[in-house]
């Protein structure tokens, strides 16, 4: 697992550079806060995570569960979900603006366009919304008769 990148994922740095390029100014990782933040936008009193669907057990066809070692896997898993829900109660408590791009918004077959999750993120930084939740479409099972 120590190959594993926490930070400069492909993902993360989609949004860096979109968000960059339309005039946001952000620190990065910022360890006074909970959690590390992906991006920490002062000026907006907003932080945004970029998580991967895997490690943060995201109910999507991006996940699934290791066939091996499933006990360890629940609890690695299970541990980060909590962890997760800690730091961003956290952040809300201190006043921050809490923002999530999920993986499968940028990856995989049900992905957003990268304008479209950047035109969502800059709609709620300038805003006033609280929170915000990207994560890639869902598809829609319809039935037929034949």
């Amino acid at each position: 697992m120590a190959a594993i990148r926490g930070t400069n994922t492909k993902p993360e740095l989609l949004i860096r550079q979109g968000l960059h390029a339309r005039g946001f100014r952000y620190r990065l990782h910022d360890r006074k806060l909970p959690g590390r933040p992906d991006l920490v936008l002062p000026k907006y009193q907003a932080v945004i995570f970029v998580n991967g669907c895997f490690w943060h057990w995201h109910n999507c066809p991006l996940f699934k569960w290791p066939k091996t070692r499933e006990d360890f896997w629940r609890d690695k898993i299970g541990g980060n979900v909590e962890r997760d829900q800690k730091n961003m109660a956290a952040l809300k408590a201190a006043g921050w603006r809490v923002g999530v791009v999920w993986e499968c918004a940028l990856k995989g077959k049900r992905r957003l366009q990268p304008a479209t999750v950047l035109d969502l993120l800059n709609q709620w930084l300038v805003g006033n919304a609280t929170d915000c939740l990207i994560e890639g479409q869902r598809q829609e099972t319809t039935d037929t008769l034949a």
